[in-house]
């Protein structure tokens, strides 16, 4: 999109990820889209304190998903899948169907 209606193009990779993925982590979010990791933090930090995401400490990782008491959350998760829709199939296919689940183990490559 050339322009966002989530403040910048950082902040709306940011919610299209955590849309797709379920949650996600600033170094995961920074390195799909090659972007520093201290942008993505600076806009999860900003998301957060919005109350449109939350934090849970996982490990070392912090973990965000998009915050379930949020008043228009259904809205919010529409608004971020209808946007998902829209992405051409290279954008989709490289940045929001990586594989998330780990492989068997002695399985080949």
């Amino acid at each position: 999109m050339s322009f966002s209606i989530y403040g910048n193009n950082v902040a709306e990779k940011t919610l299209l990820y955590i849309a797709n993925y379920g949650e996600g982590h600033i170094n995961g979010i920074a390195k799909t889209f090659e972007i520093a990791p201290s942008q993505v933090e600076k806009q999860v930090n900003r998301l957060e304190e919005a109350g449109i995401l939350v934090s849970t400490t996982r490990g070392n990782a912090r973990m965000f998903t998009i915050n379930p008491r949020l008043g228009y959350k259904v809205e919010l998760a529409a608004l971020l899948e209808k946007q998902l829709n829209l992405l051409s199939k290279e954008e989709l296919q490289k940045f929001y169907r990586k594989r998330m689940r780990p492989r068997r183990k002695g399985k080949k490559l």
